[in-house]
């Protein structure tokens, strides 16, 4: 099958992989370089970066919606194409060129967790199952109708980098699956539909007033990105722990960490960082405290 190929980060590697081995890809589509890091040097996305690997064509368009670009699309007649993390919505003329239309591979159970954060989101709000979906791209957001369902559990530790890892291979084997039978097509119940909206860096604040549930699983889905903060400390390493007191309250300091009351429990500090520093035992930054 001839295919366009849209997507920008690492979640989208596997799926590029998979498809470049069965398939023909007339193009990969990624986000232009972007700077990034302490020098903010340019950097090419993880897609980019494997098409070129891969000898593949690569289009790096700031805009998917100028009449050139949508014409270079049309004029290379692909039977699919492909979204996976591609990080910008696609329009109806770009979504209407090839003949079988758009496929996604979305990191959730749809129609839970729509948007653009679902791993995170779902890690957030304690979920202990989730999955990728195979759906039908259409003019709404994560919207179009399924095709296939996989699922796996997130461990009560897992955090956001390795449930990603996982759908990202998950979602690669379901996608040729998927073109390789093309089943049958499932509307999503719209009325049972939930959002993932962007993560915002403002949100990494925590209150100790919270629930160290909330804590934590925060913790895990805002690592690696944006991280959580307590003040201005960067909570690095953290863990569950046992205790009560009031919120913010330090209960106990040891080699194994810092317990800190919550809003009905506590939570072990591992490991912390002040801004511009590099991570040390929380016990060595708050000797002497009693409380945060």
């Amino acid at each position: 099958m001839r295919l366009v190929f849209f997507g920008t980060p690492q979640f989208a590697v596997p799926s590029l992989e998979k498809l470049a081995r069965e398939h023909d890809i007339a193009l990969v589509v990624a986000q232009p370089d972007k700077p990034a890091g302490r020098g903010m040097k340019m950097q090419a996305p993880a897609v980019a970066v494997k098409a070129r690997e891969l000898g593949l064509p690569l289009a790096q368009p700031a805009k998917v919606r100028s009449e050139e670009f949508l014409g270079s699309i049309a004029a290379l007649s692909p039977d699919a194409g492909i979204v996976v993390a591609y990080g910008k919505i696609l329009p109806a003329a770009l979504l209407a060129i090839p003949t079988r239309g758009f496929l996604n591979v979305h990191g959730s159970i749809l129609p839970q967790y729509r948007g653009a954060a679902p791993i995170q989101r779902a890690i957030e709000h304690g979920e202990t199952t989730t999955g990728v979906t195979i759906m039908r791209v259409d003019e709404q957001l994560d919207h179009g109708p399924m095709l296939a369902i996989e699922k796996t559990e997130i461990g009560p530790d897992e955090r956001t980098r390795s449930v990603a890892a996982r759908l990202s291979l998950i979602g690669a084997e379901a996608l040729g699956r998927v073109l390789a039978s093309w089943p049958a097509e499932t509307p999503q119940d719209d009325a049972a539909a939930t959002i993932a909206p962007k993560i915002e860096k403002s949100e990494s604040a925590i209150q100790w007033s919270q629930t160290s549930a909330s804590i934590y699983n925060k913790f895990r889905a805002f690592d690696p990105w944006p991280g959580v903060f307590a003040g201005e400390l960067k909570l690095i390493e953290m863990a569950p722990a046992t205790g009560s007191g009031t919120p913010g309250t330090i209960l106990s300091a040891g080699a194994d960490g810092v317990v800190v009351a919550t809003g009905d429990g506590a939570v072990r500090l591992i490991t912390l960082q002040r801004p511009g520093k590099g991570p040390v035992a929380a016990v060595e930054l708050l000797r002497g405290q009693s409380k945060l």
